[in-house]
């Protein structure tokens, strides 16, 4: 065939061919209005209080970094093994994830944490020699890790839910080859959320930037902002932008730069052991120079004690300020214990899981059901 007449098909067939639908309408809409999350133009939990203290407008949360979690490093991938099958399998994994999400909606779970790179699938870890980057090096994510990711976010959507996404975790950062490789995986996430569609999504660029976590220079607290204006920059069609911030490490004030360009602000408790403290970091962040009318959301704590009058929690809450909780398998736990820790039961499976999920019902004023 000659090639004018071979060019001329092609045209034709790309003439022809059906546009691309655009994405379903969102069913679910998170916005922020003053130091409020609104869902689909209401405040959350509207006209909820719990012990004389507010809750409307909060957003409970738990950190659950591990639903598209996998592993492509051969000497490693055994460790996450579940103990019915002695295999890992990165799909079980989030269809497991997926029928969890209604019970957690249930208890009065509006958002959770997922990162792209995941977390400590240890819990916590001084090396990570397992591959969880969700990019190729230079950048690009890996489809399997958009589609899994993109179960997840509709099915979030559908449920009424908020979804925290993380792009970057130290520990695999470095195995994107440069500052290049961030911008263009930073883009291709944000793009990629937008032309979704979806308006459940919240983003924190980096799980707790810090000067001795990241290998890359642009996700360190001094150049962070630089990240969080780039995903502010990007719009959709109709002008819809995303909502960013990033986070810090436990017991760590945000610094001036990050308060000014973010929309909401991020607190981790790891390491405070006095409730006191987290209701001081709270009163400390609202003083930080830039600081205006946002919502302060603790999206990771490491403590429990759920049932005693004042806790990590409820100390949050009596500052006006949303809190997520971070569960993780410490040693000789089994299977039932740790969000956090892969190979994951995301069920209400044990009773420091079904301790948090009951004193949120509480809070909330949900109605818990059973988990399956």
């Amino acid at each position: 065939m000659k090639p004018r007449l071979l060019l001329a098909l092609f045209v034709l067939a790309a003439a022809c061919a059906p546009a691309a639908s655009p994405p379903p309408a969102p069913k679910t809409t998170v916005a922020i209005v003053g130091d409020q999350f609104f869902i689909n133009g209401r405040p959350t939990y509207a006209g909820r209080t719990w012990k004389d203290k507010k809750i409307e407008g909060l957003l409970m949360n738990a950190r659950l970094v591990q639903g598209v979690f996998d592993d492509a490093n051969p000497a490693t991938i055994s460790r996450w093994a579940y103990p019915d099958t002695g295999k890992w399998d990165a799909e079980r994994n989030t269809r497991e994830f997926l029928a969890a999400m209604p019970v957690w909606r249930a208890h009065g779970l509006l958002a959770f944490t997922i990162n792209f790179q995941g977390g400590s699938p240890e819990g916590y870890s001084s090396k990570q020699p397992w591959n969880n980057a969700a990019f190729s090096p230079d950048g690009t994510p890996l489809p399997a890790y958009l589609e899994r990711m993109a179960r997840i976010i509709t099915f979030a959507d559908d449920l009424g839910m908020v979804v925290i996404l993380g792009y970057f975790y130290f520990g695999q950062d470095q195995r994107l080859t440069d500052e290049a490789a961030i911008l263009r995986a930073t883009d291709a996430c944000t793009e990629w959320v937008l032309k979704n569609g979806w308006r459940n999504v919240l983003i924190e660029v980096n799980n707790e930037t810090n000067p001795k976590s990241y290998d890359h220079e642009i996700l360190r607290p001094a150049r962070i902002h630089e990240l969080i204006d780039r995903v502010k920059k990007a719009t959709a069609p109709d002008g819809h932008r995303l909502l960013v911030t990033t986070s810090y490490p436990g017991n760590t004030l945000p610094q001036e730069n990050v308060v000014r360009a973010s929309d909401y602000l991020l607190l981790h408790g790891n390491g405070v052991s006095d409730p006191r403290r987290i209701a001081e970091l709270v009163q400390l962040t609202r003083k930080i120079p830039g600081y205006r009318p946002m919502p302060i959301v603790f999206n990771e704590d490491d403590h429990f004690n759920f049932d005693v009058p004042t806790n990590n929690f409820t100390s949050a809450v009596a500052e006006y300020a949303s809190w997520g909780y971070f569960d993780f398998r410490m040693k000789g736990e089994g299977h039932a214990e740790g969000y956090q820790s892969i190979p994951a039961d995301w069920r209400i499976s044990s009773p420091r899981k079904a301790g948090f999920f009951r004193k949120l019902a509480e809070m909330t004023g949900a109605t818990p059901v059973a988990s399956p």
